[in-house]
């Protein structure tokens, strides 16, 4: 059985449990994913399934993708993720992998494309304290001194500062499934993952348990 699957994140909600408790989720479609080829250890090395995931329009394949996609049927896909199994003759090409595998109280890890903010200081991106606003002070947000004196009078390497933030591969482990609603494809995650709205993730089985 494979462990993981393709999705996108829908967005956030809450869900209340028979006690009144209210937990807070993200919603994920998590396929139907599609095995477009299977990989093996004595043709390529190892042993993995490649999945398609989401629908694309034919006048956005070339003609090399559109082979690809035929040996696995008629739809051509607009995702495509290997993920490693240990038995890979179990599966077939053109083969639907579905929410199946998956059970409410499983935990999982979510792997998603941050949110881009383009350049931020070090108090956005960082978290750094400001500094005073009154009597006249002119260090309120900048990060303060970055060097080292005489010695060894260099910044030294890693030193947190202002930059890029955000679009970046992240990933949030052991999260829990609170629900799951197979015939929508939709799986309920406590609390929140990386990515914005509509974004792709990728969900794997964790090895967590309680």
């Amino acid at each position: 059985m494979i462990s993981a699957l393709i999705g996108r994140k829908l967005g956030m909600t809450g869900l209340f449990t028979s006690d009144g408790q209210h937990i807070p989720v993200t919603v994920i479609q998590a396929g139907p994913c599609v095995v477009t080829q299977i990989k093996r250890a004595d043709t390529e090395g190892y042993s993995a399934l490649q999945l398609g995931f989401g629908d694309k329009k034919s006048s956005r394949v070339n003609k090399p993708m559109k082979g690809h996609f035929k040996k696995s049927g008629e739809r051509l896909f607009e995702t495509l993720k290997e993920f490693r199994v240990d038995n890979p003759d179990d599966f077939e090409i053109g083969q639907e992998i579905t929410l199946g595998q998956f059970a409410v109280g499983e935990r999982v890890h979510v792997t998603g494309t941050t949110k881009g903010r383009g350049f931020a200081g070090t108090i956005k991106r960082h978290g750094f304290s400001r500094g005073p606003i009154t009597h006249g002070s002119k260090s309120v947000r900048i990060p303060g001194s970055i060097g080292c004196s005489a010695t060894p009078s260099k910044v030294i390497k890693g030193k947190k500062m202002p930059g890029q933030y955000g679009n970046a591969r992240q990933t949030t482990k052991n999260l829990e499934i609170i629900d799951i609603r197979e015939d929508q494809h939709l799986l309920m995650i406590k609390g929140a993952v990386p990515g914005s709205k509509s974004s792709l993730v990728m969900i794997q089985k964790s090895a967590y348990t309680k």
